[in-house]
């Protein structure tokens, strides 16, 4: 049986006029981590939060310098972003309880990147029946906690 995520939420973000520039670099220049949704700011790669996210708990890691490629990336940008990785997936087991993740790269406009030149790694918490009716018949998401709550119960977990 072939299952789809479906996230029609995202329109918003998809249709929505673009700024000028990258989020992630603004993001990683301002210090209102808070309002930025960033949860932990290693030396090379940073965890977000996805404002836009498939699920409660979307998260992104992504270095600093805004790259396109993976093999732009130094080695240690690489080892940073992969232990960040796994920080962040054992902060979701144990915080939120999926029944699995998905952990990936949209690489390219036609993969579905949104921000297609920065290079981000994204984790989606999944849980056994998380693609239920009410996206599809109703158009209507549900996330069982606001993204900013869910920010101030993750961000200790990360510092």
């Amino acid at each position: 049986m072939k299952k789809t995520i479906w996230a029609p939420w995202r329109i918003e973000y998809i249709l929505g006029d673009k700024e000028a520039g990258c989020f992630l670099c603004e993001m990683f220049a301002a210090e209102n981590d808070r309002d930025n949704l960033l949860l932990k700011r290693g030396k090379t790669c940073a965890v977000v939060m996805n404002r836009y996210p498939y699920t409660s708990g979307h998260l992104m890691v992504a270095p600093y310098r805004h790259l396109e490629h993976l093999r732009e990336m130094t080695p240690e940008e690489r080892l940073e972003m992969t232990n960040l990785t796994i920080d962040a997936v054992e902060v979701l087991k144990a915080e939120l309880k999926p029944d699995g993740l998905n952990l990936g790269y949209n690489l390219g406009a036609a993969a579905g990147a949104g921000l297609k030149d920065h290079i981000h790694q994204h984790i989606v918490p999944r849980w056994t029946g998380d693609t239920n009716f009410m996206p599809v018949l109703s158009g209507t998401r549900v996330m069982p906690q606001a993204l900013m709550e869910q920010y101030d119960v993750l961000f200790p977990l990360f510092n």
